[in-house]
């Protein structure tokens, strides 16, 4: 018996609330797609090319999600990771390593960083968003324990 989709069904967007979220890829296409695939009222995507440029803002404005892709000049986004994972008040900033490595070891350096997340390229960018969402209630959870 084949089963047909229902397509019915109504998609609206993923995001619920107003929602902050920084990518940081050194690809200007990449950064693109963020700011189109992540958009929906009340979402704001602010992107940046480098780690630099990304540290610079983070010292301005909070954000709800980081994505940080791996392979860019200067600090990649592991290291990146692992220094914002230093400071003071970047504990609790959910932050997703993007990248189109899928091996362990990329794997393994990005959660011993401290990124809370980890998806390949090319990105389904509406599993992508699930996940963004996921990671910021979580982390909203967590910080409500320890508030307790």
């Amino acid at each position: 018996m084949t089963r047909i989709a229902d397509t019915s069904a109504r998609y609206d967007w993923v995001f619920e609330s107003a929602t902050e979220i920084l990518a940081v890829d050194d690809d200007p296409i990449q950064r693109e797609f963020c700011s189109v695939y992540l958009s929906a009222p009340g979402v704001t995507v602010t992107t940046a090319e480098d780690a630099e440029e990304a540290l610079a803002i983070l010292a301005e404005r909070r954000f709800d999600a980081a994505l940080f892709d791996v392979d860019m000049p200067g600090m990649n986004g592991i290291d990146l990771v692992a220094h914002l994972r230093a400071r003071p008040g970047f504990d609790d900033l959910p932050i997703m390593v993007v990248t189109g490595r899928e091996d362990m070891v990329s794997i393994d350096r990005a959660y011993e960083a401290g990124a809370t997340g980890f998806m390949c390229k090319p990105v389904n960018w509406r599993l992508l968003a699930h996940q963004i969402k996921f990671m910021i209630r979580a982390h909203r959870a967590i910080r409500r324990t320890e508030e307790t």
